[in-house]
């Protein structure tokens, strides 16, 4: 429960950061401000081992779901991302793993380039 109020929280921060944007700012909705991101994933049934993912990729999320995912793919259209792919593995609310330890879901990344929103391409990370 407290997960769901947590994820609900923190999409209605970012949707209120992008509708209280100040006008003028260089932006023009709907002007092809949409970036293509190009993600090579492994399937998501695959598990990685820490060897296998340097230490910049390897997450602690909330969340993962697939970018096909009604509220994952509105979340990724609200910031202009479009994936090649569209079963892309995508981590929510993910935080890089501290003392080897991950309360959640433990996953290894190939693009983490999003703040700690959102990580794309993540697997099963085994600790």
């Amino acid at each position: 429960m407290l997960s769901l109020l947590y994820k609900a929280v923190s999409l209605a921060i970012l949707v209120t950061a992008v509708v209280a944007s100040p006008a003028g700012n260089g932006v023009e909705w709907g002007g092809g401000g949409a970036t293509t991101v190009t993600v090579t994933a492994s399937s998501p049934t695959t598990t990685v081992t820490k060897s296998q993912c340097s230490t910049g990729n390897q997450k602690c999320c909330q969340s993962v779901q697939n970018s096909s995912a009604a509220g994952v793919s509105s979340l990724l259209g609200l910031l202009g991302i479009v994936l090649s792919g569209t079963d892309v593995p995508v981590g929510l609310t993910c935080l890089p793993i501290v003392g080897g330890a991950c309360q959640s879901q433990a996953v290894c990344c190939t693009d983490n380039s999003y703040g700690n929103l959102i990580s794309l391409g993540c697997s099963p990370l085994q600790l």
